[in-house]
């Protein structure tokens, strides 16, 4: 979830439906996605429906936070057709002990993911069990991580990009003695790097938009080589903030097995929508969200079409971008509005449309391999989760969606 950058937006499939990917301009780099040696192509895969529970999955599990009983959150999930969920597994917190009462600070009390104040977590064997659960109903689990802040801010012991690998690597050890490991469907090493709210400790300091930068992409190649040095067959991937796909042309990637772009209306053009709404992501301050409730529906309703527009090219963008690397898509932060709640006068009907759009817009072009719905699909956001056959209607065109021929092999395509 990003705060800062603007990245790439959506758009409505039935206005824009015979918009076209534009001719790229940047140069093309020949990448590649291994395939392990023993593994043969499968081409009757389809992609996943994924749904983002981030830390949301082990904090809000207070009574009505919606997490709090596991097997009807899972079976409701399942019910409504998704098969992959994208979670945080702490590994800078399980890696140092997996078995502490962990004190986590707030990383907002605006928003509805995650906890809204001070809370305390077990990681072990609570991952064990989540991670059970999903098995049993065949749902994959991606691994990602926000790097949640502890009382001790133990995050900011990750010193380099050994201590990041050695993070992961310890905590893909445990769900393998555990065994798990064939639940994975890829491991993200950091959300949305190297965003400062996510990846405070990276040196020198960078931020949304710096993933470019020499810095950082030696920090990511080290990082990567090192999981893969103990887990050749899990894809890896570190999900970066760019709002400008054709950025990845310009850089070898072939490390990569995946991308991972967030992509929302909301941010295209600068941001437009949300200048025009007057929301600032404001973390701690009520401002923003009555702002929106004020003005964010009227601005998307005087100009929908244009809106539809900027998330459609956003989404064209980003599968030409696939094309020319090879690479497979999944997007897992999606497609109208990056921050919504259910609230007094806060609509859920034109966000639906905006993301039936975009989610069917990607599985159009064969190039995602995991599609989310948005960015609200769990049961704490009661507007969006409750309206089951929207729900049963974009799985089963993400789960009926063909997969590009020239993707159909790598790390990723075999774990679907």
């Amino acid at each position: 979830m990003n705060r800062r950058t603007f990245l790439t937006g959506t758009a409505s499939a039935i206005i824009v439906s015979n918009i076209v990917a534009r001719p790229l301009a940047a140069k093309t780099m020949s990448l590649s996605n291994p395939v392990p040696a023993d593994i043969s192509p499968a081409p009757s895969r389809h992609p996943r429906a994924i749904t983002m529970w981030e830390f949301s999955w082990i904090e809000r599990r207070w009574p009505g936070a919606g997490y709090e009983d596991w097997d009807r959150a899972l079976d409701d999930l399942g019910e409504r057709g998704y098969d992959a969920v994208r979670i945080d597994p702490f590994p800078h917190l399980l890696a140092a002990d997996p078995h502490k009462t962990w004190t986590l600070w707030p990383e907002w009390n605006t928003q509805m993911w995650g906890s809204p104040d001070v809370n305390r977590i077990v990681l072990l064997p609570a991952l064990f069990d989540f991670l059970g659960k999903c098995r049993d109903r065949g749902i994959m689990v991606g691994l990602s991580t926000w790097f949640r802040k502890d009382d001790a801010d133990t995050r900011m012991t990750i010193t380099g990009p050994d201590v990041l690998a050695a993070n992961w690597i310890k905590t893909l050890d445990l769900i393998s003695q555990a065994g798990y490991i064939d639940s994975i469907l890829y491991t993200d090493l950091c959300n949305e790097w190297p965003g400062d709210d996510w990846a405070p400790f990276v040196k020198p300091h960078m931020t949304y938009g710096d993933w470019n930068k020499p810095a950082s992409l030696d920090y990511m190649h080290k990082a990567i080589a090192l999981v893969r040095a103990h887990y050749p067959h899990m894809p890896l991937l570190l999900s970066c903030a760019e709002d400008r796909p054709e950025n990845y042309l310009d850089h070898d990637l072939s490390d990569f097995d995946l991308l991972d772009p967030h992509i929302w209306m909301v941010q295209q053009n600068g941001g437009e929508f949300y200048k025009l709404a007057g929301y600032a992501y404001e973390r701690f301050d009520a401002k923003g969200y009555t702002n929106l409730s004020l003005k964010a529906e009227d601005t998307y309703r005087a100009r929908p079409e244009y809106w539809q527009k900027r998330l459609v090219n956003a989404i064209d963008r980003h599968g030409a971008v696939s094309r020319k690397t090879k690479i497979p898509l999944i997007t897992t932060e999606c497609w109208g509005i990056v921050d919504y709640k259910d609230w007094p006068l806060l609509k859920w009907d034109w966000v639906k449309d905006l993301c039936a759009l975009g989610a069917q817009r990607a599985a159009s072009t064969g190039q995602w391999l995991a599609i989310a719905t948005s960015n609200f699909c769990g049961p704490q956001f009661v507007g969006m989760w409750r309206d089951k056959a929207w729900h049963q209607q974009l799985t089963h065109d993400i789960k009926s969606a063909e997969i590009a021929p020239e993707l159909r092999q790598g790390r990723l395509y075999e774990r679907l």
